[in-house]
């Protein structure tokens, strides 16, 4: 497989459609997010963010249109679809960190079992990651003894030890208490400024403002609004768009 030019976008979505039922919860999106890009999803609940996150690395199946990462579409299963995964690191608003292993195993657990890195190099990259996101001392400890804050970061420093080239991160920050959301916002921060290509699902709009190269606003399954954070926090063209910020930012 070649790689792909560098004017590939790295996500590409054509007319992508996705029901739930009898509801369309994705209508016609077409997106580009070329590499090195931060793309900040808002939108109200229940206007399709998540599920567009989560259709990106086929968590969620869609049911007509096309998804292409680094100019290669999206297998629909097997272990093609395995692979392409693989370059698509992934954030949830639930941490999902195995339990029943140190920090330190759940990062290297992937680079071995999926990358076929050797044990030595894969804990060598994963305490580099660990240090990166704050948490070097906490490797040899489990989940349960860390704060939400520091599972999350243990979570992003888990997606980056396969060398994704896109990070997806669906409402990193909802599950947190308001004290540890800025020490994960930091971490995603640092990351966007050093070039990583992201799309971002958050109702953080500071994060979105200071870190977002582009503002998708959602509405009832569709992009309704593409704007630069500037432009869309201080001049939102649509009415969905300014009740949605009415509401956000006067609270």
């Amino acid at each position: 497989m070649t790689a792909a030019s560098t004017d590939t976008p790295m996500i590409r979505m054509s007319a992508v459609d996705k029901y739930f039922g009898s509801l369309h919860v994705l209508r016609e999106i077409d997106l580009e997010v070329p590499r090195g890009q931060v793309v900040v999803v808002l939108g109200p609940s229940g206007s399709g963010k998540s599920t567009l996150c989560r259709a990106i690395n086929r968590l969620e199946p869609i049911n007509s249109g096309r998804i292409e990462i680094d100019g290669v579409p999206l297998p629909a299963e097997g272990r093609a679809l395995a692979e392409l995964r693989a370059d698509v690191g992934m954030v949830f608003q639930q941490f999902n960190l195995f339990a029943h292993k140190t920090i330190l195993e759940n990062v290297t657990l992937g680079p071995v079992k999926v990358r076929k890195q050797s044990k030595d190099a894969a804990r060598d990259t994963a305490l580099q990651l660990l240090e990166r996101v704050g948490i070097a001392n906490q490797a040899e400890k489990y989940p349960a003894q860390l704060s939400g804050g520091q599972q999350q970061r243990v979570a992003i420093a888990r997606a980056l030890a396969m060398k994704p080239k896109v990070m997806l991160f669906d409402e990193p920050t909802s599950a947190l208490d308001p004290e540890m959301v800025n020490e994960v916002l930091d971490v995603m921060t640092d990351l966007a400024a050093e070039g990583m290509t992201m799309l971002v699902v958050t109702h953080e709009m500071g994060f979105a403002r200071r870190a977002a190269h582009r503002v998708l606003f959602m509405a009832d399954g569709e992009v309704v609004e593409d704007a630069e954070p500037d432009a869309f926090f201080d001049h939102p063209k649509s009415d969905r768009a300014k009740d949605f910020l009415g509401k956000i930012l006067t609270h």
